[in-house]
């Protein structure tokens, strides 16, 4: 899933009829879910955020500054934050799927539209920059509003797109790409905030200045700082690198807090950040009680976190997504303050649905939906599904496996295998979606209206799309059930034989799924325009059919010859 987020300030906290504007302005672009409003009244400013698909947010993006730009007067603004522009600020996030240079891309595309389209100064920033004296919004912002007309005028201030010329209502905007910023606190048994400062000054990459101990004193606060011949302070560098921390007292909990901005949550990870926390904490005769996520997070960041527990506890790390999530929760103590929610605090779970998913429907409901007089969901779906069921059987067996103490030395390999099965389980269940949705633009195309030339156009191109749509995903289908047939073959082989039946379930489900998938693969073949996508794909599918028909014979044989064997 291709995932960016949004996160514009707009100079306006005050009136609710501006906000709900520009708000309902993003909202109204399909493929966007609005997760945040933030108004400020002291600083009149309102932090927004949205995600969604790189093309929605992208569109979303600019129709909320055209509508701040139309309906926020910065002549008249006043409030206690920095700003220059009625959209102060537009960062975007690329949160799964799409890389730092397409999210640059996008942001630069973004900006030329909002400089040539609405005649707003445009400067990019952090990841977007131009050049290195660009990257800092700080600098870019320094003069504010008031400051921007002379400021315009100057070469090195020169907007990377949009006019030169003051825009006195709207003023100007920056855009550009930084990195998911996570807002993480560790709560410690103590309400002494200067052990929490202690701490931080530990972690953050700005360190601190060093200190002669005081023996009498687990504070290194209390120690002699250490000084230069000149009288500055000697200073270390702190544990890791993009951390900014400090410590504060929480009067609602009674207790004090290790509060911490991750800048790069990718090179200093919350669990590196939750154990050298620990670390310290012990050795001050502290104990870490848990900690708390504020705002939302990134899918990624809590499954590294999981993962990296069920290593250290040696459990298998090919168990289900939520099976890890948990495992997150409880080994950081994320519910130590209050209760963490993933579908509130994780962000590609926070996205809401406008529609009900095939995946989410009950056993009964998947099957009625089938069984109706309705062509999707259909063959297709069922396929997929029938993929999904042996890659879940291939990660159970892999996991008894795991835990059973007769295959101590096959735990690195089931490991592998339970993770490689995880994966493909993942990747299936979206695909029973994506092959009704496919069906369903067919469909949909088919009613475009076409009495025009225009419409006669958009009709066969909306056509062609959706074809060559229904065509791809069955073959990725096909080729995922094959590679679930590959992890049944190790598996008949060396897995728990209490579990051979199970395996030899899998490996019906695998190839009855890679044979409805490529029936839909050659029945959707004649409405092929592209030839050699056509020719591709027939070729690979033929290739991938007598490889799964050779390891077929070789895993049935197998289960069958354990089953014999008992």
């Amino acid at each position: 899933m291709k995932l960016i987020e949004c996160v514009p300030n707009f100079s306006e906290g005050k009136n609710s009829n501006v906000i709900s504007a520009i708000t309902d302005s993003i909202k109204k672009v399909d493929g966007v879910s609005l997760l945040g409003v933030d108004p400020g009244k002291n600083t009149n400013r309102t932090v927004v955020t949205f995600v969604g698909s790189p093309v929605a947010v992208e569109q979303a993006a600019f129709n909320a500054i055209k509508t701040a730009s139309v309906l926020i007067d910065m002549s008249k603004h006043s409030g206690t934050h920095p700003r220059m522009g009625a959209t102060d600020v537009c960062p975007l996030i690329p949160i799964s799927g799409v890389t730092y240079d397409e999210c640059i891309d996008l942001s630069r595309r973004l900006a030329k539209k909002v400089g040539d389209e609405l005649s707003i100064p445009v400067y990019l920033y952090e990841k977007s920059a131009s050049s290195s004296s660009r990257t800092n919004l700080a600098d870019i912002r320094y003069g504010e509003y008031e400051g921007l007309s002379k400021k315009l005028k100057s070469k090195d201030w020169k907007p990377d797109f949009g006019p030169t010329d003051f825009n006195s209502k709207s003023g100007a905007t920056a855009i550009g790409v930084r990195n998911f910023l996570i807002a993480y606190n560790i709560n410690l048994n103590t309400n002494d905030q200067r052990l929490a400062t202690d701490i931080a000054f530990e972690i953050r990459e700005k360190g601190r200045s060093k200190r002669i101990p005081n023996p009498k004193s687990s504070n290194l606060l209390d120690g002699e700082i250490i000084r230069n011949k000149d009288g500055t302070p000697v200073k270390t560098q702190g544990i890791f690198k993009d951390v900014k921390a400090v410590g504060w007292y929480l009067e609602e909990f009674k207790r004090a807090q290790v509060s911490i901005n991750l800048n790069d949550y990718k090179s200093s990870s919350i669990h590196a950040v939750f154990d050298a926390v620990c670390m310290l904490a012990e050795e001050r005769g502290l104990r870490v009680t848990g900690s708390e996520l504020v705002g939302l997070v990134p899918l990624d960041a809590v499954i590294s976190a999981g993962k990296h527990y069920l290593r250290k506890q040696s459990s298998s790390e090919g168990i289900p997504e939520n099976e890890i999530i948990e495992c997150a929760i409880q080994s950081l103590g994320l519910n130590d303050l209050d209760s963490f929610s993933p579908h509130k605090k994780i962000i590609e779970y926070a996205i809401t649905e406008e529609k009900t998913r095939l995946v989410d429907l009950s056993t009964r409901d998947f099957l009625d939906e089938v069984s109706s007089k309705t062509p999707a969901p259909g063959g297709g779906s069922v396929s997929a599904l029938l993929g999904s069921n042996a890659a879940s059987l291939c990660s159970m067996v892999a996991s008894l496996t795991y835990y059973k103490k007769d295959f101590f030395d096959l735990k690195q390999e089931m490991n592998d295998l339970g993770k490689k099965a995880q994966s493909l389980k993942d990747k299936l269940i979206v695909l029973i979606d994506e092959d009704t949705n496919a069906f369903n633009a067919i469909m949909d195309s088919n009613k475009m209206p076409a009495k025009t030339d225009k419409e006669v156009r958009a009709k066969k191109a909306s056509l062609k799309k959706a074809n060559e749509q229904a065509f791809e995903v069955p073959f990725r289908v096909a080729s995922l059930c094959a590679e679930a047939m590959n992890l049944c073959i190790p598996l008949s082989v060396k897995g728990n034989p209490n579990s051979i039946s199970d395996i030899g379930v899998a490996i019906e489900s695998a190839y009855a799924g890679f044979k409805g998938a490529s029936m839909n693969v050659f029945i959707n073949m004649p409405s092929i325009e592209n030839k050699k996508l056509r020719n591709r794909i027939s070729e690979d599918l033929k290739n991938k059919k007598s490889e799964i028909e050779k390891s077929y014979k070789t895993a049935i044989s197998q289960v069958n010859k354990v089953i014999n064997s008992l």
